[in-house]
């Protein structure tokens, strides 16, 4: 397996968005309404993407994995957005795959080298959340040293306002 991980650009809104709605429709299949979720649109999630890129935060970064030169991956990172961080805690808004690579270590080596990333600028925690019922999602982040820290909201637009709970590590 060959793969590269490099920062995401602009022209990458439409690949990331593809990988985006596979990834949810995939993933989610059981969590979240089947309506919702074969309803979600390429074209918006790029223009939303899009969006992300090119008017990011200087601490937001968008990671891409390629394998023979196809993305198969993305991992987005910044400044957390809770009120209760501080300037030093980082978030992990999103990792997604290609259905067809889980379980096959991309994805771990993505969020390593994200993480590393959020290391090197500084950051002494970093956070995340994952629906409730996430269990694939809470085992990968569990095996990769995060733990629960007592967090939880029904206030996460893009989860449908499900339960979801906050995953905490030390960088430091």
């Amino acid at each position: 397996m060959s793969l590269r991980i490099r920062e995401a650009r602009l022209e990458d809104a439409r690949t990331i968005a593809e990988i985006h709605v596979h990834a949810w429709q995939q993933a989610y299949r059981g969590q979240l309404p089947d309506e919702h979720l074969d309803g979600l649109s390429v074209e918006e999630r790029e223009r939303m993407w899009r969006d992300g890129v090119s008017h990011a935060e200087p601490e937001w970064r968008c990671w891409l994995a390629e394998m023979e030169g196809r993305a198969v991956g993305f991992c987005a990172t910044g400044l957390s957005q809770d009120a209760d961080a501080d300037r030093r805690t980082a978030e992990l808004f999103a990792i997604y795959l290609e259905p067809n690579v889980v379980g096959t270590g991309v994805g771990r080596e993505l969020f390593a080298y994200a993480v590393a990333d959020l290391q090197i600028r500084g950051f002494h925690t970093a956070t995340l959340w994952v629906l409730e019922t996430n269990e694939r999602a809470k085992r990968f982040y569990e095996l990769a040293g995060w733990k629960q820290d007592g967090a939880t909201t029904t206030e996460r637009i893009d989860c449908l306002n499900y339960p979801t709970v906050r995953y905490r590590v030390e960088l430091a």
